[in-house]
């Protein structure tokens, strides 16, 4: 199934307790139709000292939210988008704002 957002993407948080904010994506999980946006959804975390953080203490992390809370915002007009996709005739397959402008290639032609 092709997700409607991808790693890179800007997108707009349209659901939840950060409704409104934006953010860039950092890392989608499809199995889970989870996504993490950079700066959103943070939680702390106590970590014990160890060689990486030799201090130990808290910790700020982004937690995964769910896919169907977000959208991409449309690099053309700046504004959030509903996706869908096309496939030229030369079997690349690209991601289209509903608009008509262009998001990203997902395959390219063979």
């Amino acid at each position: 199934m092709a997700l409607h957002v991808k790693t890179g993407d800007m997108v707009k948080i349209i659901a939840g307790v950060h409704k409104g904010a934006t953010g860039k994506v950092l890392h989608v999980y499809p199995k889970k139709g989870k996504v993490v946006v950079q700066g959103r959804n943070v939680v702390k975390k106590h970590v014990r000292p160890s060689t990486k953080n030799p201090q130990g203490g808290r910790i700020d992390i982004e937690q995964p939210m769910d896919i169907s809370n977000v959208l991409p915002i449309n690099p053309k007009s700046s504004r959030e988008t509903r996706v869908r996709y096309k496939i030229e005739k030369d079997g690349s397959k690209k991601r289209v704002a509903a608009d008509g402008t262009e998001i990203g290639t997902i395959r390219r032609a063979k």
